[in-house]
């Protein structure tokens, strides 16, 4: 038999959360063919991976690349970084299912202006998925604050019965095309006001889909426990698995706090199928929210409509310019982005390192002057966090990356390098990967990312995306609570 591709000589950690082994691996028809000792094989291509690691291409599990894969489908940011597949529609906010009356409402406004919004149903998303053929894969979630402003003229109250059995409609509809489940974005102002029971009544739609709940909690500063309990509460209602978003001790008077938290998130996995996701730095970025807006910590304006010339400056020099308060000088910015410098390292590494942890970048594409994790989260993670600090073993952080997020998402055959698996692989120098990207700099590519596959075609190779793109859309593929460890 002749392959399409030999990788020799890898030392191949393959997702499952245990040490590495040396082996060759056989790619054939877009699959792992063989793994073991290969030395009569042939192949079209051969590669000699002598030195470095073969890994399951990374899943960022908590991305807002919904239109960005349509429009700019070679989507180098994330395959830069070795990452294969990306999850979609977090935080809330997603390009399907949406009929916009106006213009996008804050924070649907990170998936772009009103033009790019054209997907009233979910199936409608998912074909232009297909017909665009990204450089990865697309799994995506179904915006609750999306399907709000598909049905609630005002977004500052709660929903009315008919309003919620409209969203149900939706969401049923879009869990039938193969929706991962439901996400929330609780802490912005357009969704602050949907009661717990509003949410709690349109996740009922995912207990017969076996689908998951994801969420922005109501508040990730000082009432943060409180909104962990309302999650539990919604997942444990609708018996749907619930991811927590980006989990972190926001603001200065939280810090430390991480280990309540995680205390919190174990005791409710005794009980049922919980996680969350992580992004590897102390500095968030979203909307300029006033409610953030403190001379605590540093804050850092990433873009503004009125004042596109202030992108890249610090608030507070903003404000000394403009001889307002921080308060008045982010008020003139809106719209606009910001960077919030506002958590601690110790809490960060914390909570990466926690089992129940996975990774995600939540990078913002559309930002003119992005956070730095949209180019550098997964190389971050393997060489500052893995190999730099020791905080975890290498096997640990693939694995945080890969089998634990497919099996988390039901993203069947990926994940971990298997005999019969789908071959979304990446190749890397565990000396010399690292995350170049700065908060200075954040459009650079990281280092020691050699090669990637998706689909078992080469995707990236010596610094260059290739021009051909195997990505694919990966509907919900069974009973989503599998992907957890069985309580107790």
């Amino acid at each position: 038999m002749r392959y399409d591709t030999l990788i020799r000589n890898a030392l191949v950690i393959d997702g499952s959360d245990r040490a590495g082994y040396h082996a060759d691996l056989a790619i054939l028809d877009g699959r792992i063919q063989r793994i073991g000792e290969l030395a009569g094989a042939l192949a079209e291509v051969e590669i000699d991976a002598a030195g470095r690691v073969l890994a399951p291409g990374f899943i960022d599990v908590h991305t807002h690349d919904d239109t960005v894969v349509i429009r700019q489908p070679q989507m180098l940011p994330k395959l830069s970084q070795g990452v294969t597949t990306v999850v979609v529609g977090n935080c809330g906010i997603s390009a399907a299912p949406v009929t916009l009356k106006g213009d996008p409402p804050d924070p649907m406004n990170l998936l772009g202006q009103r033009e790019m919004f054209v997907y009233p149903r979910f199936a409608d998303y998912r074909a232009a998925v297909d017909a665009a053929r990204p450089a990865v894969n697309v799994a995506a979630l179904v915006g609750h604050t999306a399907l709000r402003s598909n049905h609630l003229a005002d977004l500052y109250r709660t929903a009315s019965a008919s309003e919620i059995a409209a969203m149900r409609g939706q969401l049923r509809d879009s869990l039938e095309h193969g929706a991962l489940g439901l996400s929330t974005g609780l802490a912005y102002a357009s969704a602050f006001c949907a009661e717990t029971d509003e949410v709690r009544q349109l996740a009922e739609e995912l207990t017969a889909f076996g689908a998951l709940y994801a969420t922005h909690l109501r508040s990730e500063f000082e009432p943060v426990l409180e909104a962990m309990d309302e999650a539990f509460l919604i997942g444990r209602s609708a018996r749907a698995p619930v991811i927590i978003s980006h989990l972190k001790c926001a603001g200065a008077g939280n810090w430390g706090r991480s280990p309540q938290l995680l205390a919190a998130l174990e005791q409710a996995a005794q009980e049922h199928p919980v996680g969350c996701d992580c992004y590897p730095y102390a500095a968030s970025s979203s909307t300029l929210d006033l409610k953030q807006v403190t001379d605590a910590y540093r804050i850092t304006i990433t873009w503004s409509t009125p004042h596109p010339e202030q992108g890249g400056r610090e608030l507070s020099q903003i404000a000394a310019d403009w001889g307002l308060d921080l308060q008045a000088a982010a008020k003139r910015l809106q719209p606009a982005g910001a960077v919030y410098y506002g958590m601690d390292e110790s809490d960060v590494r914390r909570i990466l390192a926690h089992p129940l942890t996975m990774v995600g970048s939540d990078g913002l594409p559309e930002d003119p002057f992005p956070h730095p994790r949209l180019w550098g989260a997964f190389p971050r993670v393997l060489g500052h966090f893995s190999r730099d600090l020791g905080l975890f073993p290498l096997h640990t952080a693939v694995h945080k990356m890969t089998g634990l997020s497919a099996a988390r998402f039901g993203l069947r055959q990926r994940g971990e390098i298997r005999e019969g698996y789908w071959a979304d692989l990446v190749l890397f120098d565990p000396e010399r990967v690292r995350d170049v990207a700065d908060f200075q700099e954040p459009r650079r590519p990281a280092q020691g990312i050699d090669g990637v596959w998706v689909n078992g075609v080469s995707s990236y190779a010596a610094g260059q995306a290739s021009e051909q793109r195997h990505g694919r859309f990966l509907p919900r593929d069974g009973d989503l609570r599998q992907g957890f460890d069985a309580p107790g």
